[in-house]
């Protein structure tokens, strides 16, 4: 009875330690949300503005000249933002019209009011978005779930679409070969709870990485942006929302109904959305063609924009409208 009673003091004492060291380490990484005007001052400096669309202030730069009839629409991927396209809109504003946007749920435009993170919502806010600009037709480009939007709205809209650009496109169903921390932590129900009221920064550095062809590439102010607009007041919440709704597969028989000139730009060492998806959606989209970068990981655009622009940049002269 004596060692019994030894052995569960032991567990007791154990439990006590792990439970102590839990609350440690939850009070060292407690991240409370942020407000919009607390991360404007650093994320959201001129050109940006402040839109109401949809219900929602949206945060949107529009660059470039004005007189470009037909703008280049620029959408990000999950728990990104409008920035991981800087690279793109410095080579292209000076000839091009480049319009980009935080989409609901991201970046400094947070939750949509109605909770909708449906695929077809998406593209019911890009044409929104055109509308409020008023820019009647545009070329789309998007990464990730920023290119599932993309090509959803030329679907859905195809009298609004000029032109498609899919940087490491989702809408198949696909088993990724690798997922970030953050995405699979948002879409456990307890983990997504603790999420709340904690981030610790190592947990978004290696998300960070696991989308980058070469990690090292991943800088401290890189991470300072995904880390602080993910504390944007409910963009946590947004996230397990956008999880469970903007699902792959939703419109992927639609897919072959593309006509536009189709430009697809794939990392060869992207592991969330691999290669493969590139190719099958060069073979069901009539009019299309796909360049793969072989050093390059899941968001190629952000990780070497100079290369990557270069043949957007070629997609567009050789596909002038006539």
């Amino acid at each position: 009875m004596y060692k019994i009673l030894r052995i569960l003091k032991s567990i007791l004492y154990l439990l006590l330690a792990a439970m102590a060291a839990l609350a440690i380490y939850l009070y060292a990484n407690k991240a409370p949300e942020r407000s919009v005007a607390e991360l404007s001052q650093r994320w959201a400096p001129e050109p940006s503005q402040f839109l109401h669309i949809a219900g929602m202030n949206i945060h949107l730069r529009d660059e470039g000249p004005k007189s470009d009839e037909e703008p280049i629409i620029l959408i990000h991927g999950t728990s990104a933002s409008l920035h991981t396209w800087d690279g793109w809109v410095d080579a292209l504003k000076g000839q091009r019209r480049v319009i980009r946007f935080d989409l609901p749920a991201f970046g400094l435009t947070g939750p949509d009011p109605k909770n909708n993170y449906t695929i077809e919502h998406y593209a019911e806010v890009v044409v929104a978005v055109l509308d409020e600009l008023q820019v009647k037709k545009s070329v789309l480009a998007g990464n990730s779930l920023g290119g599932y939007v993309a090509w959803a709205t030329a679907v859905l809209h195809p009298d609004r679409v000029s032109k498609l650009i899919l940087v490491d496109s989702s809408g198949y169903h696909y088993e990724p070969e690798s997922v970030p921390l953050a995405f699979k932590l948002s879409q456990n129900p307890i983990a997504s709870m603790l999420l709340k009221d904690v981030l610790p920064r190592s947990l978004v550095v290696g998300s960070v990485k696991n989308v980058y062809g070469n990690p090292d590439l991943v800088t401290d102010e890189l991470v300072d942006r995904y880390y602080e607009l993910s504390l944007r007041e409910g963009n946590r919440n947004a996230l397990k929302e956008r999880f469970n709704q903007a699902l792959p597969g939703a419109l992927a028989d639609k897919i072959k109904t593309i006509k536009v000139p189709t430009l697809l730009i794939w990392g060869r060492k992207d592991q969330l959305i691999p290669v493969k998806f590139g190719t099958k959606f060069e073979q069901e989209i009539p009019n299309s063609q796909l360049i793969i970068f072989d050093d390059l990981g899941h968001v190629p655009h952000e990780e070497d924009p100079l290369a990557t622009v270069m043949v957007v940049k070629q997609f567009l002269q050789s596909n002038q409208t006539k």
